[in-house]
């Protein structure tokens, strides 16, 4: 008979392992299982954020934008170097160093934990059951009381442009570029296009993103990606919008290897364009491949996501689901807190998650990071709303660092001056975007951050600047209005 468990997990990403140990915390008997392996082919844990995702992108991105200091930003502070040069290895040996070091403390976590670590895939069959087949190709089948399905998301591909693995690589590949290419070409100018786009042309690389919607950035409020949009292309970041590529191919050979993406402008113009790397970022997908077996009883929606309730119990007893694997954004925290969430509901307390208050941040530089609604929202739903800017220009911690570019937004009830949103691009945006998500969750008024001091000199002034101008009464700006 197999062994059998309060609780098992599939998938070791932000969503399961933190389910797994929240779980095994409570008392439980868990057991996680994870297929994904490192370059040595050893299972490892921590999903596609840890290994090819959130952590080694923030590795590559603080890495060049330190060389992107010494090279651009040091001379204005008296500081002049010379010869300063790139070692692209050392720098992906750093950020390969940095992911061992975390998945090795989930393994860790697991021990102290009591959780069973499994290496292998699993697959979800009738009646609570879970087949786990090793990498070795052993099929075990454990029963569980529950099953959480943490599976995370996978790179989209498209027919036009066929990953090679070398000269066309999706997100995970420009993560292991061992020289800077002189031209990359990126589909997609979303987060991880703008990000790895970023990475390499700090490093050297003429840029060009090939963005098939005509808005730069449209989920987010559009002053604020306007903002961020000027800034990048001051950088360098050739950003073209409505580009639909419509084919790619293979030129040249050996050290000439090239690609020659088509695409359609905004007119309709066929365009061709010469790329020494081509990376393709058009978004991602749940990862459901021979996940579900067909009497699992667990449903899909239109488009491909797990069905969930507003607590990730699915349609099937026991069964839940949890991150980029169900609706709502691909974000690990949003992923992490929805496993922590289902992990307590299993043990029998009432914990939920608040949908409405999730930060979203690009870590690109400055930083462009929102909670909440935006103004685009807000007059799609006929609420009635004030607005209180503050720009980084305005700041003397800004100004004394040398990151004044960009601003705060404040968005607040009209009648209740309730903060209904926080859009920020600027320095320490996804910090500073976190203080505003706690006093949202509070339930606080813009008056309520404009009571509070705030430390002198620092960025979060910013923020209750910002607040202080929803009311007409910011002190370091003119007001549009006084109260």
């Amino acid at each position: 008979m197999s062994e059998k468990y309060d609780v098992i997990v599939i998938g070791a990403g932000p969503a399961g392992y933190v389910c797994a140990i929240r779980a095994a915390q409570l008392g439980l008997k868990v057991a996680c299982i994870e297929r994904m392996t490192d370059k040595a082919g050893q299972g490892v844990n921590g999903g596609t954020c840890l290994n090819v995702g959130c952590i080694p992108s923030k590795a590559l991105l603080d890495s060049s934008y330190k060389y992107w200091e010494a090279t651009h930003s040091l001379k204005k502070h008296g500081i002049t170097l010379q010869d300063a040069g790139i070692d692209v290895p050392t720098m992906i040996g750093r950020k390969d160093a940095i992911i061992k070091q975390l998945t090795q403390g989930i393994a860790g976590l697991f021990k102290v934990n009591g959780v069973t670590s499994l290496f292998g895939s699993g697959r979800l069959l009738a009646d609570r059951k879970v087949e786990y087949t090793s990498h070795d190709g052993e099929v075990t089948v454990f029963d569980a009381d529950n099953v959480v399905i943490a599976c995370g998301s996978q790179s989209i591909d498209i027919p036009v442009a066929p990953l090679d693995g070398e000269m066309i690589v999706n997100s995970t590949g420009a993560l292991e570029l061992q020289s800077v290419p002189a031209r990359l070409g990126v589909i997609g100018a979303g987060v991880i296009g703008l990000e790895l786009g970023s990475v390499w042309k700090r490093l050297g690389s003429e840029v060009v993103l090939l963005e098939a919607m005509e808005d730069f950035l449209p989920v987010m409020d559009q002053q604020i990606a306007k903002e961020a949009h000027k800034i990048l292309n001051k950088q360098g970041l050739d950003i073209r919008l409505g580009c639909r590529v419509t084919a790619s191919e293979l030129k040249g050979s050996g050290e000439n290897r090239q690609v020659e993406v088509t695409y359609l402008t905004q007119d309709g113009k066929e365009t061709k364009e010469v790329f020494d790397k081509l990376v393709v970022c058009v978004g991602r997908r749940p990862f459901t491949t021979n996940l579900l077996a067909p009497d699992c009883g667990v449903e899909l929606d239109e488009r491909g996501f797990i069905f969930v309730d507003d607590h990730c119990a699915t349609n099937a007893p026991g069964i839940w689901a949890v991150g980029d694997v169900v609706r709502g954004p691909m974000l690990a925290h949003k992923a992490s807190e929805e496993g922590v969430m289902v992990a307590e509901r299993i043990a029998g307390h009432k914990t939920q998650v608040n949908y409405d208050i999730i930060p979203n941040v690009i870590y690109v530089h400055p930083e462009i990071a929102a909670v909440g609604q935006t103004e685009e929202q807000l007059k799609q739903s006929g609420e009635p709303y004030k607005t209180g800017i503050f720009p980084f220009a305005a700041s003397g911690r800004a100004l004394a660092a040398d990151e004044a570019e960009g601003m705060v937004k404040m968005l607040v009830h009209a009648d209740t001056d309730r903060i209904l949103g926080c859009h920020i691009v600027g320095p320490s945006a996804a910090d500073l975007v976190q203080q505003v998500a706690i006093a949202m969750e509070f339930g606080s008024t813009a008056e309520d951050l404009a009571l509070m001091v705030f430390g002198h000199p620092t960025l979060s002034e910013a923020v209750h600047e910002a607040a202080l101008a929803a009311n007409g009464h910011a002190i370091h700006i003119p007001n549009k209005r006084k109260r």
